[in-house]
Order: C-alpha cells, then sequence, then structure tokens
C-alpha cells in the first residue's frame, strides 16, 4: 500500500488554531500528522481529511486533520482527536 500523499505547505486558521487550543493538540502533532498521515481521504472537492493512531497510555486514539486543498498554501479548517478509531479508521485501503 502506497503512502499517503504528504502536506508540507499549509496555513492554520484561526478556527483551527482556537479549536487545536481547546482540545490540547499541539501543531507538532498536527505537522507530523499532515507531513506522515497513516491515511487521507477526500471528504468533498477541494477539502480532504488526513488522520493517524495515537497512542496515548493505554488507549489508542485518532487524530484528523481536516484540510482546505484547494488553496495555495492549504488551510487547516480543523483537527480533533477521538477514541472512536473503529468509526473513522479505513480498511479497504
Amino acid at each position: 500500500m502506497a503512502r499517503p500523499e504528504p502536506i508540507c505547505e499549509y496555513t492554520i486558521t484561526p478556527h483551527a488554531a482556537f479549536e487545536m487550543q481547546r482540545r490540547e493538540l499541539d501543531e507538532v502533532l498536527i505537522r507530523r500528522i499532515l507531513e506522515e498521515p497513516e491515511q487521507r481521504s477526500s471528504v468533498r472537492p477541494g477539502r480532504d481529511v488526513l488522520q493517524s493512531r495515537l497512542a496515548l497510555g493505554e488507549q489508542v486514539f485518532l487524530v484528523r486533520v481536516f484540510v482546505d486543498v484547494d488553496r495555495v498554501p492549504a488551510e487547516v479548517v480543523t483537527a480533533y482527536r477521538t477514541s472512536k478509531v473503529d468509526k473513522y479508521w479505513r480498511t479497504d485501503t
């Protein structure tokens, strides 16, 4: 299976910065997911979600980063962490 295409050039919108702070997701983590995502898929034309699993203690979470890719540089619009890995993890790729 090929590695998902990374996003190296991006900006973080004020909304995304607010949500990242509120959800305690730092920019280093977001950058790592954008540069080395485990999975990437299109949400709709112009918007992709990049996601990777993250172990925190005994629990595994999924961090999902939503990016508008129809502009240069791409814009991170929001990000969140969820414990519902099975709900969003694609096994068909």
